[in-house]
């Protein structure tokens, strides 16, 4: 088993700070092959994750979390 990206964190803390993911599309300009790459779980560029962190004034484990992987993937 291997570890893939989740971001579940990052609905968590879009709610806390009332925004949603239309708000980062339009405002750090994220494009929404990137958003749907984050809603299957797949990578996305690391500087996409820090803009984030940066826009939401949060830590990255507030974005981003590793889990296992049941595919092996």
């Amino acid at each position: 088993m291997g570890l893939k990206a989740s971001y579940k964190p990052l609905e968590i803390t879009l709610i806390k700070r009332d925004k949603t993911k239309t708000d980062l599309k339009r405002e750090l300009k994220i494009s929404p092959s990137t958003l749907a790459k984050m809603s299957k779980g797949e990578n996305v560029a690391l500087s996409v994750i820090i803009s984030i962190c940066e826009y939401l004034e949060c830590k990255i484990e507030d974005v981003i979390e590793l889990v296992e992987s049941k595919d092996g993937k």
